[in-house]
Parts: C-alpha cells; structure tokens; sequence
C-alpha cells in the first residue's frame, strides 16, 4: 500500500471502527438508527448489543437489502428463537435463502403459510414447501378453516382440496380464480366422487359448460341420474356412441343414452 492510499483508507477505517463500537454500545433508541446502517459488518455488530431486543429486529428484517450471510446470522439468534413474530418477519423478507426458511415453516400458523405462498417475493422453494405443509396439515385442519383456505389457496392447495370431495369445500373452491380445470377434472373423473360433488361443479357459472367436464360427468357413474339425463341432448354424438359402448354404465343410463341416440336418427 502507498503512502498515499494508507492515508486515504485510515480516515475509512476509523470512521467504520467508530460505527462498529457505536453499533456494539449504544442505546436501546439509538440501535433503531443503526439498524439503518448500509453497511452489513455494522448491522452484524449491532446484532451483539446487550440492548438489542424484538423490536429492533423486526426493524432489521423490514429492509429488503441483507445479505444472505446476515440472514443466515439472524436465523440463529436467541432471540429469533423466542419469538414467533420474528420467525415470521425471516420468512417474509425476501433475501432469506431456501435452507434458512425451511426448519421454520412448521414454527408457522396455517394461514401464515398461506400468506407466504402468496408473498410476491416468494421463492418457487420457499412456496412449494410452504404448500407441502399446508397439505400435510390438511386432515387435521376443521372445516371452517379448509372452506376459508379454499377461498384463498394457491392452485397446489385447492387440488388438495378438491380431492377431499367434500362438497362444502368443493363450492368455494370453484370459485377461487387459482383453481386449475385438471384439478375439476380429477374431481368429476373420480369414481370417490359424491354426486352432490358433481352436481356442485355442472350447476356452477365457470366449469359446468366446459366440454371435457361434460364428458367426464356423463362417464362417471356417480353422477346423479337427473343430471346424467340433463346433460345427454347437448353430448356430441362420438361421446353418445362411447357412453353406449362403455361398460361403466348399466340400466337406466344405458337406456337414456339408446333414447338420445333415436331421437337424433342414429
């Protein structure tokens, strides 16, 4: 180092020395300040301040600019430990890297888990492991809260949810804009389906004239006689042909189907 530059760098030194004592002393009302630090190595200090406590943090976790290696330091510290606000305030700043979040999820409430998959800065991992553990939690989770995430559920979430079959969950999840066709489709094509299930997703504005939906409602045995009937005028006549043929459907099915046929000549 020249002579010059030594010059130049022990004003820097000094001062960062300075703002690290400051970070590591100072009072409860001033680490708010420190806490607006640009400077990581500063922040970290602060992070050993006998003065440090919960509302500091949450401050710290606020800032949309920390380091992994930062986070990574909070996610171990005493006092992130204790405090299910704080574990909740890592999870949502958007630096925090996958392998610090995970250990945490299960620390979190089920709509806190929803909150996350929905986080704009949500990683792809972070949300797919959030949803995993909301679908863990599913058979144990009452009623009134799955009709409640059913309303406000990622795609993931609903197929779960439709898979259950329960018609009081099924309604709202028809009516969650994230919810995917394939996942109506598995419902209606299910042979665990309940008519009440079925009926729920013909009656409704959205999915009831959708062709494939049609299709697999008329294929499925479980489907209600009435609505069976209902539905044969509008069935192309390859699908006729088919519900004929197929030997899933017997009796007065098979004998609505021939009658459609008839009336239409073939």
């Amino acid at each position: 180092m020249t002579p010059e530059s030594s010059a130049n760098s022990a004003p820097l030194d000094r001062e960062l020395s300075l703002r690290l004592h400051h970070a590591l002393t100072c009072g409860k009302e001033e680490l708010f300040q420190v806490m607006l630090d640009p400077v990581m190595e500063v922040l970290g200090a602060s992070l050993r301040n006998p003065s440090l406590d919960e509302n500091h943090l949450l401050a710290l976790l606020g800032r949309r600019d920390l380091t992994e290696e930062l986070l990574r330091t909070l996610s171990r510290h005493d006092t992130v430990a204790e405090s299910h606000q704080l574990k909740v305030a890592l999870l949502h700043n958007p630096g925090t890297p996958a392998t610090v979040s995970l250990p945490f999820l299960p620390h979190l409430y089920l709509f806190e888990l929803v909150a996350l998959a929905e986080l704009p800065g949500t990683t792809p991992d972070q949300r797919l492991a959030a949803e995993r553990a909301i679908i863990q939690r599913l058979p144990t989770t009452p009623l009134g809260n799955r009709i409640t995430l059913a309303r406000r559920a990622t795609a993931t979430v609903l197929d779960a949810l439709m898979k259950e079959g329960d018609v009081r969950v099924v309604e709202p999840c028809l009516g969650n804009p994230r919810l995917k066709e394939a996942s109506v489709f598995q419902l209606v094509a299910s042979p665990r389906a309940s008519g009440e299930s079925i009926t729920a997703v013909a009656r409704n504005p959205r999915w009831g004239n959708r062709p494939n939906l049609k299709g697999a409602i008329l294929k499925n045995p479980g489907t209600p006689l009435p609505l069976f009937g209902s539905l044969l005028p509008g069935a192309p006549v390859h699908e006729l042909r088919d519900l004929a043929a197929s030997g899933r459907l017997t009796g007065e099915r098979k004998r609505l189907v021939a009658e459609e046929l008839r009336r239409r000549g073939l």
